[in-house]
């Protein structure tokens, strides 16, 4: 049985100074540690001297879970930081994000350009800065530097960033010869919506309903990540029981996104009747969600202080579930052509998913272990495994999905005898004499996802910085289609099903 939840562990702060940065954050990279998240902040305050533009680096590893934050001040006016893109290729990303939002220069970076702010944004402007203003008018649109590939044969074929049916704005554009893909480049951040600015000036114990819906599918994954968040920045302790529950809903999730995947997958291949199944699966799953949560997507459910449950499902019921979906993989997997299709297709290598920080199921399918519910835990699970192939193909990374629903089988069965319906709370929210930070990490369906809050002594929130899986694990795309043919390109997409709402906030 799940033991009581671990003790979460505050992180390091180490104030520091831009000849130093780089020295220290190789010294954390070559320990182990992952960058997770790079966060600009414009502090203001009454002292003019003590205006800043304020760096936040986290690193984190586990297990033992260890969390070490790096600050680098800098000056407002002229804001600028060394650029880490040398050492991590996500670091590289996240400065590009804050030259975009904070005006913060990364010194020789090796690819300056834009990465958020399309070319109609107005130049000068950096809306999450303090001294942003209102929106100028927008200014006419600039031609995106896309690399052209030349050569006898090479031709392009852009897709989007309008697509058919329900899928999220996003523009690919293929250098193709024949039908191999020789460079594929995505150009995303078309649904901008400003979430993170949203956050500010909130009581921290109330937006949970906006972490939900930062990407709808994965609404307890962000839920919990901002509630731990929060909850560490004011040494909120919570009940080991809403514990459980939170941990449960997070399997949860997992089920019916898994199950939905499986049968997007084999219909990308042309399977249908195994996509048909796979869909009656997750409307049972569906169901069983609103039952749990009032929600179908199980919003509600988590919140700063505990949990909330409207009935507990039967284990029973889960394990017919998880065996009904095994039977479509079993049909699937014995189809000849379904299985050459998805095997040593669009194959992502363990080095290429390590250097580009892969997340989740993309990294365990390239054969790196990480799981934040091992590195990170809020709950003891007793059940956990953590399933990892090598193979790096599409395979691999549907093989992954089908052992995780085993592996979260296995977890609620041995929760969901341990909680009980109702409101589980340690409410009201403590009170907290100076400012404070704190940090949430959580394995959602798709990877780790973590946020990070700033919040005021009058509970009130300053900053919110949220990373979703997505933002690490959209580069590995294009890696892994090179030397594909373009049929692939929708299973391949789909086999790493990224967010674009997670990646664009």
């Amino acid at each position: 049985m799940t033991e009581p939840h671990p003790v979460i562990p505050a992180a390091t702060v180490v104030d520091i100074t831009a000849d130093r940065l780089a020295e220290q954050a190789g010294r954390l990279l070559a320990g182990g540690a992952r960058l997770a998240l790079v966060a600009a902040h414009h502090d203001t305050g009454t002292d003019p001297g003590a205006a800043a533009i304020r760096i936040v680096y986290l690193f984190t590893a586990g297990p033992p879970d260890q969390r070490t934050e790096l600050h680098l001040r800098t000056r407002p006016d002229q804001p600028t930081v060394p650029s880490l893109a040398a050492l991590s290729f996500p670091a590289g990303r996240f400065e590009r994000e804050m030259h975009d939002l904070y005006g913060v220069q990364p010194e020789n970076h090796p690819l300056p350009r834009r990465l958020v702010r399309h070319p109609h944004w107005p130049h000068g402007w950096h809306p999450m800065r303090a001294d942003a203003g209102p929106r100028p008018p927008l200014a006419a649109s600039e031609a995106f530097p896309f690399v052209t590939v030349q050569g006898p044969g090479v031709y392009e074929i852009p897709v989007g960033p309008v697509h058919a049916g329900l899928i999220e704005p996003g523009h690919f554009r293929f250098s193709v010869v024949g039908e191999t893909i020789l460079k594929l480049k995505a150009r995303l951040w078309y649904v901008h919506k400003g979430i993170e600015k949203l956050f500010e000036g909130q009581p921290a114990d109330q937006p949970v309903g906006l972490a939900e819906r930062i990407s709808g599918d994965s609404a307890v994954g962000h839920a919990l990540a901002y509630s731990l968040a929060v909850e560490d920045a004011l040494r909120w302790p919570v009940p080991p029981r809403a514990q459980l529950a939170r941990a449960a809903v997070l399997e949860l999730e997992r089920l019916h996104n898994h199950v939905a995947d499986i049968g997007a997958i084999c219909n990308d291949v042309g399977y249908g009747i195994a996509h048909s199944h796979a869909q009656r699966i997750r409307e049972t799953l569906l169901r069983l969600n609103h039952a749990t949560t009032g929600h179908r997507l199980l919003r509600g459910a988590v919140f700063p202080g505990g949990a909330r449950l409207h009935t507990v499902p039967d284990p029973t019921t889960i394990r017919t579930i998880a065996a009904d979906i095994g039977e479509v993989v079993d049909i699937a997997l014995r189809h000849t052509v379904v299985r050459d299709r998805l095997t040593g297709t669009a194959v992502l290598t363990q080095r290429q998913a390590a250097d580009i920080g892969a997340l989740g199921y993309v990294a365990r399918a390239s054969g790196l272990p990480t799981d934040a519910r091992r590195a990170h835990p809020h709950t003891v699970l007793d059940a956990l495994t953590i399933p990892v192939h090598t193979s790096g193909d599409v395979l691999a990374r549907f093989l992954i999905r089908v052992e995780e629903i085993q592996a979260s089988t296995a977890i609620l069965t041995d929760l969901l005898t341990a909680i009980g319906p109702g409101t589980i709370t340690s409410h009201p929210r403590p009170a907290v004499d100076r400012p404070a930070c704190g940090v949430g990490i959580v394995e959602g369906w798709r990877g780790t996802i973590t946020h990070r809050v700033e919040v005021q002594p009058d509970g009130t929130l300053t900053r919110a910085k949220i990373v979703d899986p997505s933002f690490f694990n959209w580069p590995a795309l294009p890696v892994a289609l090179a030397d594909t043919i373009v049929p692939d390109f929708p299973l391949t997409n789909k086999s790493f099903n990224l967010s674009y709402a997670g990646n664009d906030l």
